[in-house]
Order: C-alpha cells, then sequence, then structure tokens
C-alpha cells in the first residue's frame, strides 16, 4: 500500500495539495512561511525527489506547466483521488500513537483533515497510552531510586518522565477545547480563511 511508504515530507506535501494545485516552488515556500520545515526536514533536492516518488505513486498528477519571464519552467501538481485518501489513512494511522514522536507532530499538524470526533477519540486513546506509560515511567524511576541508583544513570529517563507529564497537561487541556463549538475545525469558513491568509 502507498501509505504504508509514505514520509512525513510526502504527508505535507499531499496535504497542502488539498488546499489547491501548486507547483513545488509554491510548496517550499508555504511550507518554509508556514515553519513546516520545523518537523520535517526539507530542501529543494528532498521536495522534486518527494514530489517525483508521490508521483510515480499515482498520489499527485501534473496539471500544467508554465514559464514566467526567463524563469525555469514550472511544473503544477495536484492531488489524485488516492493521494486525498492516504493523507487521511496516515494521519488516522499515527495520531493516536506514542512511538513515533516525529510523525506525531506531523499527523497533529494535519489532523483537521480527519472529522473532529475521530481525530479526539484518537488523541484520547493516546492520552490514556501515554498515562499508561508515565505510570511505568514513575513506578520504575522510584524503583531505581529506592535501590540508591545515581542519578547519572537516570537522567534520560527522568527528562522522559517529564517530559510525558507536559505532554499529558497540555493534551488534556487540549482535548475540552477541541470539543467545544466555537473551536475552528476541518472546512469550517474559519478554517479556510486562515488557510488563505496563510497561503497570501
Amino acid at each position: 500500500m502507498a501509505e504504508a511508504t509514505l514520509t512525513p515530507l510526502g504527508v505535507t506535501v499531499l496535504a497542502l495539495l488539498r488546499e489547491g494545485d501548486m507547483h513545488p516552488y509554491e510548496m517550499l515556500r508555504l511550507l518554509r512561511f508556514r515553519r513546516d520545515d520545523r518537523m520535517v526536514k526539507v530542501t529543494n533536492g528532498t521536495l522534486y525527489h518527494t514530489v517525483s516518488r508521490l508521483k510515480e505513486q499515482g498520489l499527485l498528477d501534473e496539471v500544467g506547466v508554465d514559464r514566467e519571464g526567463n524563469r525555469p519552467e514550472r511544473t503544477t501538481y495536484t492531488l489524485t483521488e488516492a493521494g486525498d485518501h492516504v493523507v487521511g489513512e496516515w494521519v488516522r494511522r499515527e495520531l493516536g500513537r506514542t512511538d513515533h514522536p516525529l510523525r506525531f507532530r506531523v499527523a497533529l499538524a494535519e489532523a483537521h483533515n480527519l472529522e473532529r470526533g475521530e481525530a479526539i477519540a484518537l488523541l484520547t486513546a493516546r492520552l490514556d497510552l501515554m498515562r499508561s506509560e508515565l505510570g511505568d515511567l514513575d513506578e520504575g524511576l522510584a524503583a531505581a531510586r529506592g535501590r540508591g541508583v545515581p542519578e547519572q544513570y537516570i537522567l534520560e529517563t527522568g527528562r522522559q518522565q517529564a517530559l510525558l507529564r507536559a505532554d499529558l497537561a497540555w493534551l488534556e487541556e487540549m482535548l475540552p477545547r477541541m470539543s467545544a463549538p466555537g473551536f475552528a475545525w476541518g472546512n469550517d469558513s474559519e478554517h479556510l480563511l486562515a488557510k488563505r491568509k496563510a497561503r497570501e
């Protein structure tokens, strides 16, 4: 299946095309303008390679070639039905997990591509997993300290405990906000307006 080999950058590119047809130069400009390059490493080379691979997989297609002045030709791409489908499938698969932090960040950024209720259900499942993992960490650290293990040997575990607590606190606060009727989601007018402004 195409979604099994889809990279975080590939998902990001396909999600951009959900907003409208565009050429790779515009994709790169938007990724940098929105600071999505914080989550996925992107260069001209990696972007063009990703676009080419997605085209080979039938997830996007060419819709035209244009040239402005003396600039090189630019190929404009559109999202195929298969590409639209795999964005949702990829986000759905990654949003409730805790074992792929980078993929989760991208899935969270694209969670609005799912129905609100489904995204909330997946994040709630993630919350339950995180609580279980935190309980295990708390227990393990308490046992290590009880045995007199020097702190230098459990620094990473202590950091992971702190990060997990912070992530839990954020998600516990965010889920009720996401559930509120006034929280813009998906294709509602406020969300589309924000997208248009981000492309200007």
